[in-house]
């Protein structure tokens, strides 16, 4: 699993070529006060109902409010083969702080 600050997704989305797979592992109140655009909401407790619907092989960034979640959904989803996972550090919160500071928090 590899580690990502906000500038560093901020700037893998920037680059041409496919996107990464925003993975959002928050509840559905949390995604709906704010949310990275583009990022695919699948709370935490879902995940084993829907690993079988996402590609192992491609790139996944997940998201959490801070970090923590989004690195066990990581541990887990390595644990079931996926490769390229990348955690969000510090999360949608340090997203708004250093990259939109616009976006909704709480």
């Amino acid at each position: 699993m590899r580690r990502f600050q906000p500038a560093d997704l901020s700037n893998r989305l920037r680059q041409p070529g496919p996107a990464p797979l925003l993975l959002d592992v928050r509840e559905p109140w949390e995604y709906d006060i704010c949310h990275i655009e583009g990022s695919r909401l699948v709370p935490m407790g879902q995940l084993p109902a829907v690993v079988d619907d996402l590609e192992k092989d491609v790139e996944i960034v997940v998201i959490c409010h801070h970090g923590i979640r989004s690195r066990y959904a990581c541990q887990y989803l390595a644990s079931l083969g996926f490769a390229d996972l990348i955690n969000l550090e510090g999360g949608v919160e340090a997203w708004a702080t250093q990259i939109d500071p616009a976006m909704p928090r709480y």
